[in-house]
């Protein structure tokens, strides 16, 4: 772009068409507002991604006090149920 335009309030007819330009505007520091039927609508900036915090091991071992670990351990299925499940057919007679 040759000269920056001072104009910095689109209607969204007009943003459509040049919609990259007003990207790369947006991306270069300006702040774009986007405007629907004359009133301001949305603001076109540029994105300013936020760092991750960093990750900490162990941090929510606090929420595993209360979990008991035989219940955890337990078996789900009975022998009898497990028999059942190993010899099901996977295609029913019909």
């Amino acid at each position: 772009m040759a000269e920056a335009d001072p104009q910095k309030t689109f209607n969204v007819h007009d943003a459509k068409t040049q919609l990259s330009k007003l990207i790369d505007r947006a991306h270069a520091g300006e702040e774009i507002i986007l405007s629907k039927a004359g009133k301001p609508y949305a603001k076109l900036v540029a994105f300013e991604p936020t760092p991750l915090p960093r990750r900490q091991p162990g941090r929510f071992k606090h929420l595993l006090r209360d979990i008991d670990p035989d219940a955890v351990l337990a078996p789900c299925f009975t022998e009898e149920e497990l028999d059942e499940i190993e010899n099901a057919s996977l295609f029913p007679p019909e």
